[in-house]
């Protein structure tokens, strides 16, 4: 029997890269043509940011919520927890960022006033994870079938919400990063061990998030008056 150290990540994976592309065609297949509806949800966000945002805080929240509720329950519960055992234990999470997101939407302590540098990366994970994710399959050579789009799979559902809450303030806003940034590191490492280049995807967006939290602790304690 070999020992535990002999073991590399690939020999942990439950599917092939065939087997995990092949499940997103499979699952667009069955819900098309809901991604017009959730892609225009998307769109409907980025407008309601643009216009009144603070007018319309609690709707971009409750939006988020149903999308991540959606998710959790058609792609992981139904779809890739038949191929990974582990969706049935992430699901729930999904589940619970929904319930943050819907609670989220019932208080009147969210606005959308942030500026500078973290703003704007709010602004390129939202805008990439609505607009950027579904081309990644094509400029891989798999097809539009295998895309990855927002409100129908996990990460660019994941990457635009991050975005979203870069872009927010409010005394939940901070227990609502937890969830998407440790599925992004998931599916970064489940990208990375099929030996998939697109792994940089959820990768980059931990990293913004954490160059943008320390960003602003930084400026925080800059603007912090002396003792």
């Amino acid at each position: 029997m070999s020992e535990w150290w002999t073991y590399r990540a690939e020999d942990f994976l439950l599917f092939s890269p065939r087997v995990y592309w092949r499940m997103f065609e499979t699952h667009n297949a069955a819900l098309w043509p809901l991604h017009v509806v959730t892609l225009s949800a998307g769109l409907l966000v980025i407008l309601l940011k643009a216009w009144r945002p603070g007018v319309f805080a609690r709707w971009i929240a409750l939006i988020l919520a149903i999308l991540w509720i959606f998710v959790g329950w058609s792609f992981l519960w139904n779809r890739y927890a038949t191929v990974n055992w582990a969706a049935v234990y992430i699901a729930p999470a999904f589940a619970i960022e929904a319930g943050l997101l819907l609670i989220l939407s019932l208080r009147d302590d969210l606005a959308f006033d942030r500026r500078g540098p973290v703003a704007w990366t709010g602004y390129i994970l939202l805008a990439f994870g609505i607009a950027g994710q579904p081309l990644l399959a094509p400029l891989q050579g798999r097809g539009w079938a295998s895309s990855e789009v927002f409100g129908i799979a996990p990460d660019p559902t994941a990457i635009a919400t991050l975005g979203v809450l870069l872009l927010a303030r409010g005394r939940l806003v901070p227990l609502l990063l937890p969830i998407p940034v440790l599925w992004c590191l998931l599916s970064g490492i489940t990208l990375r061990t099929m030996g998939e280049p697109q792994a940089w995807a959820p990768y980059a967006a931990v990293a913004l998030i954490v160059i943008a939290w320390i960003w602003t602790i930084i400026r925080q304690r800059g603007s912090a008056p002396a003792a």
